[in-house]
């Protein structure tokens, strides 16, 4: 899976209202009602710029972990990456979304679609890691 930077985020977004209910995916509720206070999706999201930014994701080898094409991705730089986490990447230049996972000394990238093959990162490898994927957004319109 790739993706396309999309830029910077910054922080101070609107304020928007928050229902204190589960909405069922049935029959709807009048919302107003039910308004508990206003929230940002920066605290939602945990957005902490200036160390953060959003991409949009490219293939299904991701799928797996419910990322799919045209989903974004917030991504934080000032988390170190440790076995387990989504990382954006470039390995030889060619910039990646996979899991990331040490094995002893070896490091794996992995897909999320039984489609794509581990890719195990070898000695003469260039792998540079450009941040940890905390959240993504998905639009249904």
């Amino acid at each position: 899976m790739s993706f396309t930077i999309l830029g910077p985020i910054s922080e101070g977004g609107t304020k928007l209202p928050f229902c204190s209910f589960r909405v069922p995916a049935g029959f709807p509720s009048p919302a107003s009602d039910h308004i508990e206070l206003h929230i940002s999706l920066d605290e939602v999201l945990n957005i902490r710029a200036p160390h953060m930014y959003m991409i949009r994701f490219t293939g299904d080898s991701m799928q797996g972990v419910g990322i799919f094409e045209g989903d974004l991705g917030i991504v934080d730089r000032s988390i170190e990456p440790g076995h387990g986490h989504l990382v954006v990447a470039a390995l030889n230049n060619e910039p990646i979304c996979k899991r990331f996972c040490r094995r002893g000394k070896e490091l794996i990238l992995l897909s999320e679609n039984p489609k794509y093959p581990a890719r195990y990162v070898l000695e003469g490898d260039e792998l540079s890691i450009w941040g940890v994927i905390t959240s993504t957004v998905r639009s249904h319109v």
